[in-house]
This record gives C-alpha cells, sequence and structure tokens, in this order.
C-alpha cells in the first residue's frame, strides 16, 4: 500500500505542476500534493477501508469501526504475544508519536548501561526549557536543572512523561540520531525521532496531524507494536534491561483515561502515553488475568477534543481485550465508556 501511495503521489505530483502546485512553499506544496491525490483516488489511505471487504473477522471490523477515520485520523496496531495473531487498521500510516518515543530512549539508554559506558546509577542533569519564540531556533534553549541518578530519569521520563528527564537522557545517549540508530538496528524502520522534546513541544502546532503527516518525530503504529513485542519477548535487550522499562511503564500515572480506563479488574497495564496538538496516543502491554498478553499501539487525531480521543483510545483497548484476551478472538459485543 505504502509503496502504491508513492507511485500514485509521484502521479499526483505531475499533474499538480501544471496547477502552480511545485511553485508554491515545500509545507504548502506536501498538503496540496495530499489534496491532489484524495481528489483522484479518494482518502483510503487515510481512513479504514470497506469494513466487509478488507476485514475478515467480527473483532477486526469492530476495531475498524471504531477507529473510523471521518473525525480525525486513528491508527491501531496489535499483537498477541504468545500466537502473533495482529489486528491492524491504518497502521502502516505515520502518526506523531509525541511522547510515547520515550521508550525507545530509554532502550537506547538501556543499551549504553550494557556496553557499560554508564550505568543506572550515573547522575545527569534535567534539561529544562526556557522561553523562547516558536521557530526561532533550530532547537530550543534549555539549562541544567538538578542531577538525578539514571534510574530515575527513566521512571519520571516513563511514569510522569517528564520532559526534562527525557532530554537529559536523550542528551547522554548523543541525541535524536542515537535513537534512530537503535530503531534501524532493531528492525523498526519506520520510526523517526527528529527533534528533543523541548524543541518539539515548543514548536508543536505547525501542522494538524488530523489531515497532514508531518514525517518528523513520528512512527507507524506496525513498528511501535512490534517495539513493544520485541521489549516483552527478550528480541531486544538484556533481561535486566527490559524489565527496567516495563516495570515503569506498570508504574504509569498519566493517560487514566485511555489504555486503563475501561480494562476489568484482573487486567495489568503496562503504558506510555503521548500528546500533542490534536492528537493522543497511548501504547502499550495489556496482561489478562489468564496468562495473555497483548501488545497494542493506538494513535488517535482530531475528534473534536482530547477527551473524545482519549475515550476512543479506552473504547479500542477494550474491544481488543475483549477480542483477543477475553474471548481469544471470538464475536466482541462493545464494551460502553463510563458517562457516555
Amino acid at each position: 500500500m505504502e509503496l502504491m501511495k508513492r507511485a500514485l503521489l509521484a502521479i499526483a505530483a505531475s499533474l499538480a505542476a501544471f496547477a502552480g502546485i511545485t511553485a508554491q512553499p515545500a509545507a504548502a506544496q506536501s498538503t496540496n500534493l495530499e489534496s491532489a491525490f484524495d481528489r483522484m483516488l479518494g482518502t483510503e489511505v487515510r481512513t479504514p477501508q470497506s469494513f466487509s471487504a478488507v476485514y475478515e473477522t467480527a473483532l477486526e471490523r469492530r476495531i475498524a469501526q471504531l477507529a473510523d477515520g471521518s473525525s480525525g485520523r486513528i491508527g491501531v496496531a496489535a499483537v498477541d504475544l504468545r500466537t502473533g495473531a495482529e489486528i491492524m487498521v491504518l497502521a502502516d500510516q505515520r502518526f506523531p508519536m509525541a511522547s510515547t518515543s520515550k521508550i525507545a530512549v530509554a532502550a537506547t539508554f538501556m543499551e549504553g548501561v550494557e556496553q557499560g559506558r554508564w550505568s543506572l546509577s550515573s547522575e545527569f542533569p534535567l534539561l529544562i526549557p526556557l522561553r523562547s519564540a516558536k521557530y526561532s531556533s533550530p532547537t530550543a534553549p534549555v539549562r541544567r536543572g538538578n542531577y538525578l541518578p539514571a534510574r530515575e530519569l527513566i521512571e519520571i521520563m516513563i511514569t510522569r512523561s517528564s520532559n526534562a528527564a527525557t532530554d537529559a537522557l536523550l542528551h547522554v545517549v548523543g541525541g535524536p540520531r542515537a535513537v534512530n540508530d537503535w530503531a534501524r538496528r532493531n528492525g523498526f524502520a519506520n520510526f523517526s525521532l527528529d527533534r528533543d522534546i523541548a524543541t518539539l513541544v515548543r514548536d508543536d502546532g505547525e501542522y494538524d496531524p488530523a489531515n497532514y503527516i508531518d514525517m518528523r518525530d513520528s512512527a507507524n503504529p506496525r513498528d511501535i507494536v512490534r517495539m513493544l513485542a520485541a521489549l516483552n519477548n527478550g528480541q531486544v535487550l538484556s533481561a535486566t534491561s527490559r524489565q527496567v522499562i516495563l516495570s515503569s511503564m506498570s508504574r504509569t500515572r498519566t493517560g487514566k483515561r485511555r489504555i486503563p480506563a475501561l480494562m476489568p479488574a484482573g487486567a495489568q497495564v503496562l503504558h506510555k502515553t503521548g500528546s500533542l496538538n490534536n492528537t493522543s496516543s497511548d501504547i502499550g502491554i495489556i496482561r489478562g488475568p489468564n496468562g495473555q498478553s497483548i501488545a497494542v499501539a493506538i494513535y488517535v487525531t482530531g475528534q473534536g477534543a482530547k477527551l473524545k480521543r482519549e475515550r476512543k483510545i479506552a473504547a479500542i483497548a477494550r474491544a481488543l481485550y475483549d477480542g483477543m484476551i477475553a474471548n481469544s478472538g471470538r464475536n466482541y459485543a462493545g464494551a460502553q465508556y463510563p458517562g457516555g
């Protein structure tokens, strides 16, 4: 699908040139080329396709219905960590990672621990952003704050989504390029971290992710869920390193209205949230009392408000739990979000 889109976008680009699109600024060119693509071939690349034609099982059709993209793009990926069975809806399209990228930052740092470059007791300063105007510099200015042990930096980066702790560790490992290198070496090609968190937050809002795909600081849900599966199943990092990350994910305090919101008693959620302009996300591992586990990545844009995005995440997560853990793939009847 991605190769087809590229080829068709090339055709759209050729036709658009006659309309003067290529004479416009780069950002406008990209937006208008996507519009030309839509006018020529429809919007199937951006929204789930015909439920009956594409999705074979009742669970797949239910997830596709919940991930309806008419009010903003929604990408979902889930994999059964025992059998490898997958559910994918718009999973090959790129979405803003926001703070979900912090799992890869932690993994890159833990690889350095394994190599003896630093330890969990090594202390590094928080990097606290200074006030600066949007787009005023390639990198937002920061100042050094308190020194904290790396173990604590990882903990607050994941459980509280601390940006200052993230940038501290990002600086230690060698910046976004080092994290991208870790991702590429481990097979996650559709992952790109391009800015530190201070710059990402300062310059947030340049594009609307509901209808524009900004490749910077983005990933597709398929690669994110594969990353989570690799962490859980021992395909990357040592058992000790993986446990540091997964343990912190089990204590996450953010996103209580997201993946955990509709989980039944006995389910355990290890997750990491992400939030930016008009986008909310949650990725993680859901473990059932029956011993089954799934990795999930849910990226939601648009929908009108943050609460509505969070309700989407919660409903999709519960549907995945019921279909892949509680019912092991049997038909899903649906769950109602409290209060609506």
